[in-house]
């Protein structure tokens, strides 16, 4: 067909990475991360249920970035969590460690609980953490090949666990076993809140097309309309009903079956044609794509070394995210606390050469 590329032509647009990170092919992690029911259904199912959180809830919605530019929020936390999965270990740790110093500025009060919230709070980032990996997984479940073994199920949160000694987050609190996830939830459930606030952030997430790019021409989002509702409509049937009901969710059992099979009929799309599956992930996260592509096409890295994350972080030089920038943490907190003055925005322009430009209109990494 006409414009597609082989396999070949499209793995040659792209730069190895400098080893398999910290899990690498062999894992269950490159599994089910890189099944494109991760790129929308399961991303879009992670940031909308995380909003139940009121700390997070107002930490996003004070900061205003997914409203202003919910693209670039969309691609950059897509790079992100491809880093984490599938890039070099240096470059993740890296990034990670700028991670924290972008968070250092989304503290502030929290109106629904009356107390302060803290993007670098560990069990805040435990609640994003787990919630995000659950929601990958389920949605491989659902709409792609199927339940894991539950062997590759026990060593998916295993790597789990790894991962979050990325974050601020007490890796012991992680969940080990779909026994341990569901008493995970069900241990937050009482603490969830389904604030004026989560509830438009969720209503403005869910109907995807916020995503899009702004230049992308109105035909073109014409013609994307009916797989972005079957999508959106698929996210909100691995809702819970207790969620629905929380987020104001008037879909019932009839819709749910009626977008199960177009969903998996769409992803298997996507998981046959490398072509369909590269052009979904740089419409939506183009800086994601040259971080994601190695491993999707089986570009072999400069080193065949896997890392472990405390490893790495203590070989290239990087503090224990628990523990990092202390300084720049305490500045943020004390301009806001005590001062009563906006937090500054130290550390975004440093993450934009790391997890992707704030430029709706320029996406992509800052040469």
């Amino acid at each position: 067909m006409l414009g597609l590329k082989t396999r070949k032509q499209l793995a040659a647009q792209f730069e190895p990475m400098a080893d398999y990170g910290f899990f690498g092919p062999d894992s269950v992690t490159w599994k089910v991360w890189a099944h494109p029911t991760s790129y929308v259904l399961g991303f879009a199912r992670a940031v909308t249920i995380e909003h139940f959180d009121p700390n997070l809830a107002a930490a996003v919605v004070q900061s205003g970035g997914v409203k202003y530019r919910p693209n670039t929020r969309y691609g950059r936390t897509l790079r992100y969590f491809g880093m984490v999965m599938f890039a070099g270990a240096e470059q993740t740790a890296r990034a990670a460690d700028v991670l924290v110093k972008v968070h250092s500025k989304a503290v502030g009060h929290d109106p629904v609980t009356g107390g302060e919230y803290d993007a670098n709070d560990g069990d805040s980032q435990l609640w994003i953490h787990v919630t995000a990996w659950h929601s990958i997984l389920y949605c491989y479940e659902r709409f792609g090949p199927g339940r894991l073994s539950e062997a590759e199920e026990d060593r998916f949160w295993a790597e789990c666990r790894e991962a979050a000694k990325l974050q601020t987050i007490d890796p012991e609190k992680v969940p080990a076993n779909r026994a341990e996830v569901r008493a995970f939830f069900a241990e937050w459930r009482p603490r969830l809140a389904a604030s004026e606030a989560a509830q438009d952030m969720i209503h403005f997430i869910l109907p995807l097309a916020v995503a899009l790019p702004p230049t992308l021409p109105g035909w073109r989002r014409a013609l994307l309309r009916p797989s972005i509702w079957v999508m959106s409509k698929g996210v909100v049937s691995t809702y819970p009903q207790h969620l629905r009901e929380m987020a104001n969710l008037r879909q019932g059992p009839i819709t749910d079956a009626l977008v199960l099979w177009p969903n998996r009929l769409l992803h298997q799309l996507f998981a046959r044609s490398m072509n369909a599956r590269l052009a979904l992930f740089g419409l939506l996260a183009p800086a994601a794509v040259e971080i994601a592509a190695p491993a999707i096409l089986g570009i072999p890295p400069l080193s065949d070394r896997v890392w472990g994350v405390r490893e790495a972080q203590e070989h290239f030089g990087f503090a224990v995210p628990g523990e990092a920038h202390p300084d720049v943490r305490a500045k943020q907190r004390d301009r806001v606390f005590r001062q009563g003055e906006k937090p500054s925005d130290e550390g975004l322009e440093e993450s934009q050469r790391h997890i992707g430009s704030m430029d709706p209109y320029h996406p992509g990494v800052p040469a």
